[in-house]
């Protein structure tokens, strides 16, 4: 929910704070306060466009900040961790937007800054904006669809999943078929390269690591004579020499003299040396027996010299055709047969490819019938739910209908579907175009609801849908744009009935002219319209409550803020709602 909304130097506010209520707030003014700045810092904040215009004239840039509070394994949270961002110490979401005088935007979440992008992606959670020129999700078809399925709910969630998983299978089927096809002469001429390469591969059979072990073999036996004389000056100086004829000492009768003399004396000091020194002789055996089987090991073969240099230029030829080593050459191997054997090109693969494309299609149109039956089920109850709704929201003689239509397939259309003699587009959703109908009154046609209604309407058939899925939407906080537009007297009062009976699972926030629908808010904000620096008109927002409120609501009734009769009227009004609101649990405060 939105626990805070600071904005700064938007159209004609120049700072104000606002702390919406968790069920029902409303946003009242004056024509021309500034209520629907509410409505646009809201918008910015979701990611909307920025437009300089809306830009205090004597500020360099509008600043709108919301804090949004979110439990921890909530799906806003997992778009700010996406895009890097923190939540604050409390576990709330920090999202910022600006835009300068200039008409550049920044946006912020989370302290990090981010595309205007993943604030559209945040607000797609949190926050649905719905005012009279901003219906774009209930006429968007996707949406349409997504508003009955949400409707529908399990009935329409278990033969949707059963479609996809199926639909999966039958799209990778469809396309290796068609890319085996289409491809078939190139594929072949690639397979026969690989295949060559294979073989060639083969025929050689490198052992992995095998290029560095032949270059120190092929060192070694062209520096025989050098290596030869250096181990045996090594060892003779380690062990010394079989005639120990020579005058120089070796290291190891250096050392055992060392013990001898270490051995010799009393001093406790010079003792605990001879452990080590027997070490060090140990070391120097050992080193001096490596020395002599090194020695034994190494001899002069001229013909193995030339079997590595032959199989070095063996393995040389690989290299400069597959990779840069032997290891290399050994990968592309594997990976070549890795693609060989997705490579069948033959007229028996291809008809076993067709045969198992057919088995899925007829697979996936028996869930695409499922599907479509469902969703034709839900679509009555929709509509019937919607239109009962509107009774109450004067257009007692609107009627909506949902249509449940089959999408045609176009030519070409890679995502065909044979389903009961029609070819269909069988689309990740399923087979069908869902359309919200409104009858505007009794011999009207039905036109889609973005033709057949007026902003006004619009908004109230949009409030009479999210009154009746209220139960299933996820996004915490509705927000609604003079939703009360034409409507007046016992329909106004069904309006705020409505909207208090949305707050009890939703936070909503509502700008209105209207009294009835003022009285059922669980917080008034008032947008107070005043003079500024050099004349600018300049406005504040703040909450009332008691007294305060009672003189709102009466200004609002016809300006009779000021006279006993205005203000009995509105006493009269926070009765009536007070008196509905306490037919049903109270929202959460």
């Amino acid at each position: 929910m939105l626990a805070e909304m600071h904005i700064q130097g938007l159209g004609v506010i120049d700072d104000a704070t606002l702390e919406p209520h968790r069920g029902l707030t409303v946003v009242t003014g004056e024509t021309g306060a500034g209520k629907t700045m509410v409505v646009t810092g809201l918008h910015l904040l979701g990611g909307g466009r920025a437009d300089s215009s809306r830009v205090r004239a004597s500020s360099k840039r509008a600043v709108v900040e919301g804090r949004f509070l979110t439990a921890s394994d909530a799906p806003a949270v997992r778009v700010a961790a996406d895009a890097g961002a923190d939540t604050d110490d409390d576990g709330s979401l920090i999202a910022l937007r600006q835009v300068t005088a200039e008409g550049r935007s920044r946006a912020h979440l989370g302290g990090r800054s981010v595309p205007n992008a993943v604030l559209s992606e945040l607000a797609e959670q949190v926050l649905a904006v719905h005012g009279q020129n901003d219906q774009l999700r209930l006429l968007r078809p996707a949406e349409q669809r997504a508003v009955l399925d949400r409707f529908a709910g399990d009935e329409v969630a278990g033969p949707l999943a059963e479609y996809q998983r199926v639909r999966a299978k039958w799209t990778e089927t469809v396309r290796e078929l068609t890319e085996r096809t289409e491809r078939s002469r190139e594929m072949a001429r690639e397979a026969d390269l690989l295949r060559h390469g294979v073989s060639e591969i083969r025929a050689v059979a490198p052992e992995p690591g095998e290029d560095h072990a032949l270059v120190d073999e092929a060192a070694r036996l062209a520096d025989v004579d050098q290596l030869r004389d250096t181990a045996a000056g090594t060892q003779a100086a380690v062990s010394g020499t079989a005639d120990d004829d020579s005058d120089t000492a070796s290291a190891l009768s250096l050392v055992a003299e060392a013990r001898r003399r270490v051995a010799a004396v009393e001093d406790p000091a010079l003792r605990e040396l001879e452990p080590r020194l027997a070490e060090a002789a140990a070391v120097l055996v050992d080193v001096g027996a490596e020395l002599g089987s090194y020695l034994d090991r190494l001899e002069a073969d001229p013909d193995r010299l030339e079997q590595v240099l032959a199989r070095q230029a063996e393995l040389k030829q690989l290299t400069k055709k597959y990779a840069a080593d032997v290891d290399g050459v050994l990968a592309w191997a594997a990976e070549a047969e890795e693609q060989l054997s997705g490579m069948d090109t033959s007229e028996e693969a291809l008809a076993a490819l067709a045969a198992r494309r057919d088995e899925l299609a007829e697979e996936l149109a028996g869930h695409a019938r499922d599907l479509s039956a469902a969703r034709r089920r839900a679509a009555g109850d929709l509509a019937a739910a919607v239109t009962e709704e509107l009774t109450g929201l004067a257009m007692g003689q609107a009627r909506v209908e949902v249509g449940v239509e089959p999408r045609q397939a176009e030519r070409g259309d890679s995502a065909a579907l044979p389903v009961d003699g029609s070819t269909l587009h069988a689309g990740p959703e399923g087979v069908d175009e869902v359309e919200l109908r409104l009858v505007a009154h009794s011999g009207a046609p039905a036109l889609p609801v973005h033709k057949g209604a007026s902003g006004g309407e619009l908004s109230r058939v949009m409030l009479a849908l999210e009154v009746v899925l209220a139960g299933a939407d996820t996004v915490p906080t509705l927000v609604f744009d003079e939703v009360d537009a034409g409507v007046g007297g016992r329909a106004a009062v069904e309006v705020g009935r409505r909207l208090a009976r949305l707050a009890r699972t939703h936070q909503v926030i509502v700008v209105t002219h209207l009294p009835q629908v003022a009285a059922y808010a669980d917080r008034h904000l008032v947008v107070d319209k005043g003079s500024g620096e050099g004349g600018l008109t300049r406005s504040d927002v703040r909450a009332v409550a008691d007294e305060q409120r009672v003189t709102e609501l009466a200004r609002m009734l016809a300006g009779l803020d000021s006279t006993e009769t205005g203000k009995a009227h509105a006493e009269e009004l926070l009765a009536t709602a007070a008196k509905h609101k306490s037919e049903a649990p109270p929202a959460a405060s």
